[in-house]
């Protein structure tokens, strides 16, 4: 009873508009405050959430998890390799591939890029690359007929697109010397174009593996074995276990040597949104403070009033923590709800600015996507709203004790 009593009273106090304007306006500026500070932490938190989705969905998607290549040069028994990575529990799925820096050429344009050889069967098996290309090249990727697939920011910095060719500038090595001779020029057309939005557009240009194997030289052999790990985190440890069994010295490459400090930048910066939400939300949350105390000397006379009609301690000070929870859950869910409509339209909203300002904020041969990308989760919602309204309520304890120190006859007396 006195629980419900002191609700429906500090819900009373609250909604009252017998107040004073000043208390008022205090009021409605803490609880602004509280919805301003939670929504930007969830519309940040969502945009990490959104980094790391497309981390996980879309460059490890793409990239090796894990890849062995010849310490003495190119594999040549290659194929017995592969029936014995494969034979290892954590490996899903391995595949060769070529791998060697060349140079596109079309006109006057240059682009120095990554070509990777591949069989277009076992590339299927360790990456999701087919999903990124656009129309049918994939499907038709096949040796001997000069194609070449290049990453969406290639194209774009060489002027390209699917259906011209190009000149791939290959080096070569003198056999004798080991030295650098001129480069072999070969004409490709381009059948297709890897849109992945982002860095790895703009560096990686594929061919089929046999071509590259005759392109390099290297007849049957191949630069190494890619592989895919059942749990990617772990693909460190477990390309190291499998590296020490095989019978070839080889190098041991895992995708957390090369992309490993996306990740590690993306926990970073959610581990400093966590302390940033504290204290944001916590100032806000404790301009509730002034407003209470300010509402109590305003509320003396009913305070007074209660007490002769023998209301206790316990029953003014839960009035006056009902009266900052009210604030603290209305600021709670306005910024809740303006969080989470702004992070479910954040991509759409960024895009709408760069159009109006004519400037990309995230350039795809920088970052490893060039859009901010978004997911709302519900537990980071519930999260930061329950810290709100957690601070908001210890906010309130100084005033409501306050309350509790009014003598009644003293202040009807000065009434």
């Amino acid at each position: 009873m006195i629980s419900s009593l002191s609700l429906l009273i500090g819900f009373r106090f609250s909604r009252s508009r017998k107040r004073n304007q000043l208390v008022s306006f205090i009021s409605v500026s803490s609880m602004i405050g509280i919805a301003f500070g939670v929504s930007v932490i969830i519309v940040g938190l969502s945009a990490m959430n959104g980094f790391e989705r497309e981390l996980n969905h879309r460059v490890l998607s793409v990239i090796p998890h894990g890849e062995f290549e010849g310490v003495r040069g190119p594999l040549h028994d290659w194929s017995k390799l592969i029936e014995k990575v494969d034979s290892f529990p954590d490996i899903l799925a391995a595949a060769p591939y070529v791998r060697f820096v060349a140079l596109a050429e079309n006109g006057q344009q240059l682009k120095a890029v990554e070509v990777r050889g591949v069989d277009p069967i076992s590339e299927d098996k360790v990456s999701d690359l087919s999903k990124y290309i656009l129309g049918d090249s994939w499907k038709n990727f096949a040796p001997g007929q000069g194609q070449i697939i290049l990453g969406q920011g290639v194209a774009e910095r060489l002027g390209i697109k699917a259906g011209d060719s190009l000149t791939l500038m290959v080096p070569e090595k003198n056999a004798g010397s080991g030295l650098l001779k001129s480069p072999q020029r070969i004409r490709l057309q381009v059948s297709g174009l890897l849109k992945l939005h982002g860095q790895i557009d703009h560096n990686l240009v594929l061919i089929p593996m046999a071509d590259a194997q005759q392109y390099t030289g290297i007849g049957h052999a191949v630069t190494g074995i890619s592989m895919k790990v059942s749990d990617v985190f772990q693909a460190g440890q477990i390309v190291r276990q499998v590296g020490r069994q095989l019978d070839q010295y080889v190098y041991l490459m895992s995708w957390q040597r090369k992309y490993g400090y996306l990740y590690r930048d993306i926990q970073l910066v959610r581990t400093i949104l966590y302390l940033v939400m504290v204290l944001v939300i916590g100032v806000a949350s404790f301009n509730l403070v002034s407003t209470l105390t300010m509402a109590v000397k305003d509320r003396a006379s009913e305070i007074a009033i209660l007490r002769t009609m023998g209301a206790s301690d316990h029953l003014i000070r839960k009035i006056f923590m009902w009266q900052g929870i009210f604030s603290g859950v209305s600021g709670s869910l306005a910024g809740s709800l303006v969080g989470v409509v702004v992070s479910v339209n954040l991509t759409e909203i960024i895009q709408y600015l760069e159009r109006i300002f004519h400037h990309h904020f995230l350039s795809g041969d920088i970052y490893f996507v060039d859009f901010l990308p978004s997911q709302v989760r519900v537990e980071d919602v519930f999260m930061v709203s329950a810290t709100a309204i957690v601070l908001s309520l210890v906010a309130t304890l100084y005033p409501a004790s306050r309350a509790n120190r009014l003598n009644p006859a003293t202040v009807l007396s000065a009434k």
